[in-house]
């Protein structure tokens, strides 16, 4: 079973029409900033996307060439794959239902070549809640096929809570996990990481790396603002040694925080659409959040940088358009920039 208040699922449906606004920006740090200045001469791009599901669309999204361009010029892209990858659908009926996920390889393989995702660049987590929705077999076939097309996976217990990825010379230690699960614990055991505290990790699990990043599956869906107890795990991840912090499972875009030096993005919001094909445009409000991270010697695996680029996902027939914000026509553009603002402190970071 899930683990899920009743609290929580009640208000599942009345939060899909209308994402929650209970905060304000000005309680969070600014959606893009200048860390180390004056910038250094040599560093490492990193770009999060947010979840990547198969559920709202049939076929690879049109993508506009700056988003295809920003995501292209990453040294590493790292996101959270939402839906297990398989060629059959072991729970039928919640899959036509849409409660269950499945997306198929070939619509996960076109879908990032249309957004100019390299695979040997990219990064996903496994760690969702989502992950065992087509039970053990669909598990085993994910991470079989994500083998195959030479993907690293990151949230898996199989792997350990942490993995070093080498990204332009840096090594990155990401560690993934998710505090929400679909299925009994015992599904999850052993295949999906779901421990939150450092201190509960085997010893020594961090390892060396020149920045540890922690990728969460966390919060509550729909709120544009993440939760209290949110905000106080971001802030032990900060003082257990992670040097970022960016999180998922809202479905909607969230704010961005800097605790000390430790930039915190507590939702991307969904990269390609994980809900239902007719979602309300609050839904479709997505980030791409841009890490810079040095690699001269005197400041090497310190995040020179952040930012975040805001998108929308259209409706195009059978699929999804990703466009800037600023390619919005009409009251949309007007609506989603005065939600921007209201989340971000900024309606469109340059």
């Amino acid at each position: 079973m899930s683990n899920y208040p009743l609290s929580y699922k009640l208000s599942w449906l009345p939060r899909f029409l209308k994402p929650s606004l209970h905060s304000d920006a000005e309680d969070f740090g600014p959606a893009a900033a200048d860390l180390v200045v004056p910038r250094p001469a040599r560093t490492v791009r990193l770009a999060f996307i947010g979840d990547i599901s198969a559920v709202a669309s049939s076929r690879a999204p049109i993508c506009d060439p700056r988003l295809k361009g920003l995501l292209g010029s990453a040294d590493l892209v790292i996101g959270n794959c939402e839906s297990p990858i398989v060629e059959r659908v072991w729970a039928r009926f919640g899959t036509w239902l849409g409660t269950h996920h499945a997306m198929k390889e070939a619509f996960f393989v076109e879908a990032m070549a249309a957004v100019g995702i390299r695979h040997e660049r990219l990064v996903l987590s496994l760690a969702n809640n989502h992950m065992l929705d087509q039970g053990i077999e669909g598990f085993e076939e994910t991470v079989g096929a994500l083998q195959r097309l030479g993907i690293r996976m990151i949230g898996t217990a199989h792997g350990g809570p942490m993995l070093p990825v080498n990204a332009g010379g840096l090594t990155i230690g990401f560690a993934a996990f998710t505090l929400w699960r679909n299925a009994a614990e015992g599904l999850f055991s052993g295949r999906v990481s779901t421990e939150s505290n450092p201190e509960r990790w085997p010893t020594a699990s961090l390892g060396n790396a020149d920045l540890f990043c922690a990728v969460p599956h966390w919060g509550w869906e729909f709120r544009h603002f993440p939760q209290a107890e949110t905000v106080v795990l971001a802030r032990q991840l900060a003082e257990y040694g992670f040097g970022l912090v960016v999180g998922h499972h809202a479905h909607v875009l969230q704010p961005v925080d800097l605790i000390g030096q430790v930039p915190v993005a507590y939702g991307l919001g969904d990269f390609l659409g994980t809900a239902l094909v007719r979602q309300p445009w609050p839904g479709r409000i997505g980030g791409i959040f841009t890490i810079d991270v040095s690699i001269e010697p005197e400041s090497r695996g310190k995040v020179v940088a952040y930012r975040m680029h805001p998108f929308m996902r259209l409706r195009d027939g059978d699929r999804e358009r990703l466009v800037p914000v600023a390619d919005l026509a009409g009251s949309l553009r007007g609506r989603v920039e005065a939600r921007l603002e209201r989340i971000l402190g900024i309606a469109q970071p340059d």
